[in-house]
């Protein structure tokens, strides 16, 4: 059955709900009567995407086996379906597509309230994400907090944080407290934990943690699974065509629930391309920052080496008031970095694109043409482009990296963050994937060849720091060659085809929406720079989406 909203929720949630013929309102109705959802039978979805032109979308299956979305949204529900449908018309300019600042002042001149604005955001969701018809797979936790804390922001009359009161989305690696961090991993599914370091940091500024998001399970490190795709999340669909397009991964979630609109911001994370490949795909905003730049404590890893955490959004000032909200010295975190920059370092409203110099990949001009006109527009923005082949480097090792690092820090992570021992029973890779094995239809229905790797891998430390040290060392040169002998401000790239080259380096990388294809798939373009260099990254990145203003809201999702 294709229905996925009883008739309840059709008449009581939304708009019929004020019906005065209607015998009971929803105000009556309590959480206990209500089904908001029911399970149905994705095989004609699955069978329909089974030729699909790209392997990797060849999916085995849509829809979640083991989450419940009417635990998911059956908390806040009584609140949610009491909010006016009028009200969320009213605030739909106001909101949809709009920047911090910009919400900021809407809520200082008295035109709705924190609390509203939480409700807006719940309001799509339930729209979107209960109907099987439009979802996306992607908000799988909500905050049953979240109106009670915004309830309480409102309450607050002093100065604050621009991300104060900003409804934010984790991807479901992240710890935050009330829900559960699974890592998409049924080994992980009743994982309690306290704040990440990051979320700390958020919260301390006021900003409302809304919920979680899906994500590829295990951070794209279990299989060559579909981006998107986890155990306890089911398969995450991209809003911009719906099992047509790739959502990219790992932080699928984190960007297909941006691009609908369902918060003002999320927070993904990037071992090498699992933010910029998501952000790609969705047409949002993705910085992947210098490693070490934001904590990793609380957070379920890969590569200790390699992964940061990165904030995704509409729009780049966005994008640089989440990056500022999470920074902070932790001392848990080896690579952690103290920060002093000056207030708003991320925001310069005189940034220009005039006389910087861009190096753009030789090869990439040749065959993408939305990458040959934008270099254009900048051209015609002031901007000099200096087309260039990279140097040859070899990069062999860089899976050892991520296959020893997990080894080792995955047991350090269940150690240190999991509240429960009794709920999780893993404690190593090697648990994992027994556990796996023990119901693998259900637990990894595209195998854990990747885990497997792990097991298999068996580098030594000494050997490991040595392909540390070259890759890093090699990284840095693909770009600091062109970088020197062209006097470069940035690499022009496109979405994550250089991820992986950034990420040996640790050199920060920034992606913005820079068109659509014939078909309708975004594709942006991504700037790199050398370490610490966020706020240059920031000042070219809003004069370039300032001329270009490239992103649209995806034609399904607009009402």
């Amino acid at each position: 059955m294709k229905k996925s909203i009883l008739v309840i929720l059709v008449l009581l949630a939304f708009a019929a709900c004020k019906n005065e013929n209607t015998s009971k309102s929803a105000s009556d109705v309590t959480a206990a009567e209500v089904v908001l959802w029911t399970p149905y039978n994705d095989s004609t979805e699955v069978a329909a995407n089974a030729d699909h032109e790209k392997e990797r979308m060849r999916y085995k299956f849509i829809q979640s086996k083991v989450l419940d979305k009417n635990k998911v949204f059956l908390p806040l529900y009584d609140e949610v379906s009491r909010f006016p449908e009028s009200k969320y018309k009213a605030m739909k300019p106001l909101v949809l597509e709009q920047d911090i600042p910009m919400i900021q002042s809407r809520i200082s001149e008295g035109s709705f309230t924190y609390e509203d604005l939480v409700l807006f955001y719940l309001h799509r969701i339930y729209k979107y994400e209960l109907p099987n018809e439009t979802t996306l797979n992607t908000v799988i936790a909500l905050n049953p907090k979240v109106l009670e804390e915004a309830r309480a922001l409102d309450a607050n009359g002093e100065e604050h944080h621009p991300i104060y009161g900003m409804p934010i989305l984790l991807k479901d690696n992240i710890g935050a407290a009330h829900m559960k961090t699974t890592a998409g991993a049924i080994a992980l599914k009743d994982n309690r934990t306290n704040d990440a370091f990051i979320v700390e940091r958020l919260k301390e500024k006021g900003a409302l943690v809304l919920g979680k998001v899906n994500l590829s399970e295990w951070a794209n490190f279990v299989c060559s699974c579909p981006n998107g795709q986890s155990a306890v999340g089911g398969q995450t669909l991209n809003p911009y065509g719906r099992r047509v397009f790739d959502t990219g991964g790992s932080s699928a979630g984190s960007g297909t629930s941006i691009a609908a609109n369902y918060a003002v911001a999320a927070v993904g994370t990037e071992t090498s391309g699992s933010i910029l490949s998501p952000s790609g795909q969705n047409s949002v905003v993705g910085m992947k920052p210098t490693v070490g730049l934001l904590s990793r404590t609380g957070i379920v890893p890969i590569s200790s080496t390699l992964d940061t955490p990165g904030p995704m959004t509409k729009n780049v000032i966005d994008n640089g008031i989440l990056l500022d909200a999470m920074r902070g010295f932790d001392d848990n975190d080896d690579k952690s970095v103290q920060t002093d920059w000056d207030e708003k370092w991320y925001q310069n409203k005189e940034a220009t694109l005039k006389g910087k110099r861009f190096g753009a990949l030789a090869n990439y001009v040749e065959r993408d043409s939305i990458y040959k006109e934008t270099l254009e527009k900048l051209k015609q923005a002031g901007a000099v482009i200096i087309e260039f082949e990279p140097p040859e480097v070899e990069f062999d090792g860089f899976l050892s990296i991520l296959n020893i690092d997990m080894k080792n820090d995955l047991p350090k992570y269940i150690a240190a963050s999991v509240l429960d021992k009794d709920a999780v029973t893993v404690s190593t890779v090697k648990d994992v994937v027994d556990f796996n094995l023990k119901d693998s239809l259900l637990r990894i229905p595209y195998g854990q060849a990747r885990f497997d790797g792990i097991l298999a891998d068996t580098t030594s430390a000494e050997g490991l720091q040595l392909i540390k040290q070259r890759l890093r060392t090699n990284g840095r040169a693909y770009f600091n060659q062109p970088m020197a002998e062209h006097r470069l401000d940035a690499v022009l790239s496109i979405n994550n085809y250089d991820a992986g080259v950034a990420a040996a380096a640790e050199y920060p990388a920034l992606t913005i929406p820079m068109g659509y294809r014939e078909n309708g798939e975004p594709v942006n373009l991504t700037f790199i720079a050398k370490q610490y260099q966020e706020g240059k990254l920031y000042d070219m990145g809003s004069a370039f989406e300032a001329i270009t203003k490239a992103r649209q809201l995806p034609e399904g999702y607009r009402d």
